[in-house]
């Protein structure tokens, strides 16, 4: 395919691919209880919260990052490098993956890291290389300058 019409995915594959790591590792622990380190509930609970927040947290300031520059949700048209950009070039997804990690602390299910891994693999894997894929073809130099500075997840 050629990468100049290449355009970003219209089905909101993170969301599902995260949904259904979520799904799954519920009812995975339902069937087969994957063994959790004990940890005081307390200490566990307030972890979980911290992490859920620091998804939050990390969701807004990424939305409203791009909000700001009326940012489409298709082709790109700004390559967006401040904000969280500046430190993660996928900050949304990041944030599925704290989500994600944080339920599974705040539950004591510990495959919800295993499914989290999974998310963040298959995402790359299916989305954020044809999402960069685009962006070079769109931005070319200064996008390769931007990934040379900012990493691809943290």
């Amino acid at each position: 395919m050629n990468a100049y019409r290449l355009k970003p995915m219209n089905f909101p594959w993170p969301p599902f691919l995260y949904g259904t790591a979520i799904v799954v590792a519920f009812a995975i622990h339902h069937v087969a209880g994957l063994p959790t380190p004990h940890v005081n509930a307390m200490i566990g609970w307030c972890v979980g919260i911290l992490l859920i927040a620091a998804a939050a947290w990390l969701y807004i300031w990424a939305i409203t990052t791009r909000t700001k520059i009326r940012m489409p949700r298709r082709a790109a048209k700004h390559l967006v490098t401040h904000g969280p950009y500046r430190y993660s070039r996928n900050p949304i997804y990041l944030s599925y993956t704290l989500l994600t990690m944080g339920i599974g602390i705040l539950t004591s299910n510990g495959w919800f890291f295993v499914m989290a891994t999974l998310a963040a693999i298959v995402t790359t894997m299916i989305v954020i290389r044809r999402e960069e894929m685009h962006l070079l073809a769109r931005f070319g130099v200064e996008f390769e300058q931007y990934c040379k500075r900012t990493r691809r997840w943290i």
